[in-house]
């Protein structure tokens, strides 16, 4: 499948690195930016079919950044990549509409992994946040099997790739995300994955 990616990051030898990285995973990159302004503009210009953003960019940045891209491109999927391991980072780019997050410090064969799950219409979560913990008593139970579901999704699968490893329908992967997501009080599953993350719900 071809990819359309637009890359936002002012760190231009990193950008480098990821541009070089995905030329050769055959992704097409249609833009590169270094300030969140830029890459609003860009995106409206190219509807690439995801973008690359850094959750910190000069002139426009996190939850704005997010919206506004969002706004300018509404079928560009959002994938956000970032130094920062933290509860705060992770739920206001989860809840601006991003449909991954990455961090800087995961191989470069995950960021690919990503973006490829988000263009599929999946939720990709870097495993690495599931260390993430919040400050409050007690979880939200989730039945084993939508337990299951949610962790899947975190890798990337696809409700039908779901429903093939766990011989289970893509219906019936679509009924337990739904009902984890109303256990969760999540409004999207990207919502759910990232708070049974936090919650150490799944791994």
């Amino acid at each position: 499948m071809s990819v359309r990616c637009l890359v936002a990051d002012d760190h231009p030898a990193l950008v480098q690195a990821v541009v070089d990285f995905l030329h050769a995973a055959r992704v097409e990159i249609v833009a590169t930016a270094a300030d969140g302004d830029h890459a609003v503009m860009l995106a409206s210009e190219t509807r690439p079919d995801v973008a690359l953003v850094d959750f910190r960019m000069p002139r426009l940045a996190g939850v704005e950044l997010l919206t506004a891209l969002r706004k300018a491109s509404p079928s560009t999927r959002l994938v956000v990549y970032t130094a920062d391991a933290d509860e705060a980072v992770v739920r206001g780019a989860l809840g601006a509409g991003a449909n991954g997050i990455v961090l800087k410090e995961a191989p470069l064969a995950d960021l690919l992994r990503a973006l490829t799950s988000v263009v599929d219409g999946s939720t990709y979560v870097d495993p690495a946040l599931a260390a993430l913990t919040v400050g409050q008593s007690g979880a939200t139970a989730l039945t084993e099997r939508e337990g299951a579901v949610l962790a899947l999704l975190a890798e990337g699968l696809t409700h039908d790739e779901i429903g093939s490893r766990l011989s289970i329908s893509g219906e019936t992967v679509r009924t337990h995300v739904r009902k984890a997501c109303d256990r969760l009080g999540a409004s999207t599953r990207t919502e759910a994955v990232a708070k049974a993350l936090r919650q150490g719900l799944i791994a």
